[in-house]
């Protein structure tokens, strides 16, 4: 329940961050705004590291954490904010989903998860789902540069958490994500000039939305998505992104004025469904047993 409630949490905050990036992306171009997201999450979660002891990783772990904190913190950001000053931002959600099918894929192959049934059908699903969405979203006028980003973005997203998985056995979920984190601010350093001449710029709402982007989406989202994929497989915590695309364009709908057509309603409840089925676990049926107290008869033979 704990893992779940935490791939829930993850699933709102990353929702609303699509939102928020389109709204900041007014003033902030997408290198400045990817730096200034990570450098606040990093120190979020550097006071909660800092304050408890602490698991330093083994000297074989820095490749993953370099490739999970380059590709998944550091590029994914710059591709998504950059996509979405091109697209809205339930096209961007639906396009960066796709992400998961690649998950599954590469976590079937190289971490030995394999690819269970009811897994495949969900993501079959659900993935049909973001296609009705995309069909009905923008009227087909999706631009081309903007959905080779949001391309680009969902596969650095998905062998980052294929990279971020076997570490989160061996390390905390709060130091894997801090650390992963502040791996892709240095990697967005040279933005730095950027940063600070559009946040002098920039409006005193849209500074506050940076600082929402860096604490909320960021430092804690992506630290319930870690302490959940430590407890299930990559593939089918990659699945429960499916419910991303469809809660954006709630909330772009509600908060940006961007209306999605009907046909997008029944992608989203596609998308529930292939969620559902995906997770679904089997129940194993064991025999009952038989009270041993001392006052216990055996049975006798009919």
């Amino acid at each position: 329940m704990l893992a779940a409630g935490a791939a829930a949490v993850t699933v709102v905050l990353w929702a609303s961050a699509f939102v928020a990036i389109r709204h900041v992306g007014h003033e902030f171009s997408a290198g400045a705004l990817s730096l200034g997201r990570l450098v606040i999450g990093s120190l979020v979660l550097g006071v909660f590291v800092f304050t408890r002891p602490r698991r330093w990783p083994a000297k074989g772990d820095w490749k993953l954490l370099l490739v999970c904190g380059v590709l998944w913190f550091g590029v994914y950001n710059v591709a998504l904010n950059a996509a979405e000053q091109r697209l809205d931002a339930g096209t961007a959600a639906m396009l960066v989903n796709t992400g998961p099918l690649l998950i599954a894929l590469l976590a079937g192959v190289l971490l030995g998860e394999g690819f269970p049934r009811q897994l495949v059908i969900g993501s079959i699903a659900a993935f049909g789902g973001v296609v009705l969405i995309g069909a009905s979203s923008s009227e087909g006028k999706a631009e081309t540069w903007g959905v080779i980003l949001c391309v680009a973005a969902a596969a650095a997203y998905a062998i980052g958490v294929v990279a971020q998985k076997p570490l989160l056995g061996r390390m905390p979920a709060l130091e894997v994500t801090w650390l992963a984190c502040t791996i892709g601010a240095i990697s967005c350093l040279p933005f730095t000039p950027a940063l600070v001449r559009e946040t002098a710029d920039a409006r005193p709402s849209t500074i506050w939305w940076l600082v929402f982007l860096g604490v909320f989406p960021t430092a804690l989202a992506f630290t319930t998505w870690a302490y959940a994929l430590a407890r299930t497989s990559a593939g089918r915590m990659g699945a429960t992104t499916y419910l991303v695309p469809p809660l954006t364009i709630f909330l772009g709908w509600l908060l940006l004025d961007e209306a999605p057509a009907p046909l997008a309603f029944a992608g989203g409840a596609l998308c529930l469904l292939g969620v559902a089925i995906s997770r679904h676990k089997k129940r194993v049926s064991t025999p009952a047993t038989i009270s041993a107290s001392p006052d216990s008869k055996p049975l006798s033979k009919s």
